[in-house]
C-alpha cells in the first residue's frame, strides 16, 4: 500500500487552501481519484500563465516542473497544452489557481505528501 494521498484529497485540500487564502481556485478537469496527476494552470492577478505539475527533477527528487508558454499574453496557448496533455492522459486532473505564490501553495500541498 503507498504512503501517497490520493490525488482527489489534494486537489480538494490546494483549492481550499487558496480560496482561504484569498486567492481563487477552480477545476478545469477531473481526474482519477486515486492516482491521477495534477496540473495547475498557475496565474497571478491573471497574468504570467504557466503550468506545474509534479515530477522528478534532475537530481531524482520530487519537484514542481514548470512549463511557461512562449507568448505570456496569448492565453490560449497554455489552454492548449492542458487540453493535449489531457487528451493523452484522461486520469489528469486540472486545476487553475490565481494567487501570489501560487508555487508555494502548490508544493506545500501536493509534493508534501
Amino acid at each position: 500500500m503507498s504512503a501517497r494521498l490520493p490525488s482527489a484529497m489534494l486537489v480538494s485540500a490546494l483549492l481550499r487552501r487558496v480560496n482561504d487564502a484569498g486567492g481563487m481556485g477552480m477545476m478545469l478537469a477531473r481526474g482519477d481519484s486515486q492516482g491521477g496527476g495534477i496540473l495547475i494552470i498557475a496565474l497571478e492577478n491573471n497574468a504570467n500563465p504557466r503550468a506545474l505539475e509534479r515530477g522528478i527533477g534532475p537530481d531524482g527528487q520530487v519537484t514542481l516542473i514548470a512549463w511557461t508558454p512562449p507568448d505570456r499574453e496569448d492565453r490560449r496557448q497554455i489552454t492548449d497544452y492542458w487540453l493535449r496533455r489531457r487528451q493523452n492522459d484522461p486520469d489528469l486532473w486540472v486545476i487553475e489557481l490565481d494567487i501570489p505564490f501560487v508555487e508555494r501553495f502548490a508544493a506545500e500541498t501536493i509534493l508534501a505528501d
